[in-house]
Parts: structure tokens; sequence; C-alpha cells
């Protein structure tokens, strides 16, 4: 991906944020609104994402330890459903009304667990894990009406008549916030 088209999203991200705009990252949303989280927010310098930037000083989206040593990747990324534990309290189990979820994945690179007390300590939760506790799944931006992302595609199982929570949410806080600018 061109560095301008990773810079466009970095800036989009962080207009939403700053600006209360609903926000939904999907997999790489989730992992440049981390990039823009630590960079904006956080103020450490040269964050990136190893798949971009493999020599940046902050790689806080890293490449899967079981993909390390992978040199023929065809199939061999983190595909299929997966669960997900919900924290108490979180944007995530409103929307989902649920303690764990299951979410079909598709990629190789996630959230590096060095920068995870960093995001915490800035307002960066942690709202979705996997059982084990070791993958970042959803982080949302406590300070934000509607600042959510996940690792996972939501869209692979939403379907019209059955929409995931994530779209709902969305959707809902979009119409919040042109209700409450008339208003």
């Amino acid at each position: 991906m061109e560095t301008e088209e990773l810079n466009g999203k970095i800036s989009t991200i962080k207009y939403a944020r700053e600006n209360d705009i609903p926000f939904l990252g999907i997999c790489l949303g989730m992992q440049m609104a981390v990039v823009e989280f630590i960079k904006n927010v956080c103020k450490l310098e040269d964050v990136d994402s190893e798949e971009f930037n493999p020599y940046c000083k902050n790689p806080v989206i890293h490449i899967m330890e079981d993909q390390r040593n992978i040199s023929k990747k065809g199939g061999t990324m983190r595909l299929g459903a997966y669960p997900c534990i919900l924290q108490e309290s979180s944007l995530a189990k409103k929307l989902y009304k649920k303690d764990e979820i299951s979410e079909r994945h598709r990629h190789r690179y996630e959230f590096n667990n060095k920068y995870r007390q960093i995001c915490e300590e800035n307002g960066l939760r942690i709202s979705g894990t996997s059982p084990d506790g070791l993958l970042v799944e959803i982080v949302e931006y406590e300070k934000h009406p509607y600042f959510i992302a996940g690792q996972f595609h939501p869209e692979f199982k939403s379907r019209p008549d059955r929409p995931q929570p994530l779209f709902v949410g969305l959707i809902e806080a979009a119409k919040n916030r042109i209700k409450n600018k008339t208003n």
C-alpha cells in the first residue's frame, strides 16, 4: 500500500477521533487506528506497522509470531472464525449483548502487546481479546461517542436482515450525531 494512502487513512482517523465523528475500523482500519492513536495521543515517534515499515522504531502492529518464519505466504494467514471475549461495560459488549462473540479473520499482522499499557493509560481501551487474552481483537476510544475498531471482518457475517452489531452501532451513532447537530 502506498505511503500517501496510509497517511490519508491515518489523517481521516485522526479527524474522526478529534471531532467526535462516528468511526468503525475493520482489520487494517483497526491497525491504522492504533498507529494514529499512538502517534498523536501517546506522542511516540516513528510509529508504524511492520507490514509497511519493517524498520520503524515503534512497530505497534507486527507480524503474528507463527507467521515470522514462513517464506511462502499463500494460504498461511489467520483465516476463519475465532472467539473473542468482550470486557464488561465496554461499547463492544453493549453492542453485541454477549460475553463472547465469534468473528471471521483474514490477516497476518496483529496489535503488538508491548504497546498495550501505553494505549490503555491514554484512553484506548482493549475491549475484546482472544480467550487467552493474548490477541487484541477490539479497541475503542473511551472519550469518543463511537470510536471502535476490530481486527476481524464483521462484514463476512453480516446480512441485510441480520446486520452485525458494529454496523448497527455505527448507523445509530451517525443518526445521533445528525440529530444532536440539528438541535
